[in-house]
């Protein structure tokens, strides 16, 4: 593996759930994490005080002024930024027929805009470095669709054409964009979900269980690391085997 250390990372939602894992995994790589959060500051200072040379930013990356911000508070703090961890997402489930326009846009707005706008934020900052990692978390639903979820499908797999675009105009320019695609994973969002209801995933997935958020951050860490600068422009998919 690649020598990460002294290496700064942002990662959208990282003080909570996959995010949290994936910035305690960099973290363990001698990476300096910036953690962003929205709305949950008791979990940013926890997250700052456990992880010393850390940084935590509050954002609405669905608003583009917001996320320029960020970047800029970012390279104040730490001098540059080596890996931007797209993570961050919300949910607004309805069918198509019920759902609200505004159910729809806000949706579109952060889980897919967002990573544009942090993306085209830090860009110029990775281009004069000559070095970038950009990695975007997805999710097996931008892959196979669901029920209730067309606004969530279309913003994730939205970001595979991101990825891929973002990847070949940089791939010259010692920057690597990839996305990685999680399944059914435990955290906080599924523990919600009623037993019965889980159950019933769980039987779909091959592997026969969850997946854990640290298996997500494994697969990131992959991505970030120096030594994997030929791999770019490719979706990641780690689901168990449910979405093959």
């Amino acid at each position: 593996m690649g020598d990460m250390n002294g290496q700064v990372a942002l990662v959208t939602g990282g003080v909570r759930g996959i995010g949290r894992a994936i910035s305690e995994r960099l973290y363990s790589r001698g990476v300096k994490v910036a953690a962003g959060y929205s709305s949950n500051k008791e979990a940013a200072e926890k997250f700052a005080e456990e992880h010393p040379g850390s940084s935590v930013h509050q954002g609405n990356i669905g608003n583009h002024e917001d996320c320029e911000r960020v970047i800029q508070e970012v390279l104040e703090t730490h001098g540059q930024l080596d890996i931007l961890v797209n993570n961050a997402g919300i949910t607004a489930d309805r069918t198509v027929r019920k759902m609200t326009v505004e159910d729809w846009d806000k949706v579109l707005q952060v889980n897919l805009s967002g990573a544009f706008y942090l993306s085209r934020a830090i860009l110029q900052h990775m281009l004069d470095r000559g070095y970038g990692r950009i990695i975007n978390i997805s999710s097996i639903i931008g892959e196979a669709g669901n029920i209730g979820q067309a606004n969530y499908a279309a913003a994730k797999s939205g970001l595979f054409g991101l990825t891929m675009s973002l990847a070949q105009e940089t791939a010259r320019k010692g920057i690597t964009v990839n996305d990685v695609a999680p399944g059914y994973i435990s955290t906080d969002m599924v523990a919600a979900v009623p037993q019965e209801a889980l159950d019933k995933v769980i039987a779909k997935i091959p592997v026969g269980r969850l997946g854990e958020p640290e298996e997500i951050a494994r697969t990131v860490e992959f991505l970030a690391d120096p030594d994997s600068s030929f791999i770019t422009g490719q979706i990641f998919s780690v689901n168990g085997g449910q979405y093959m």
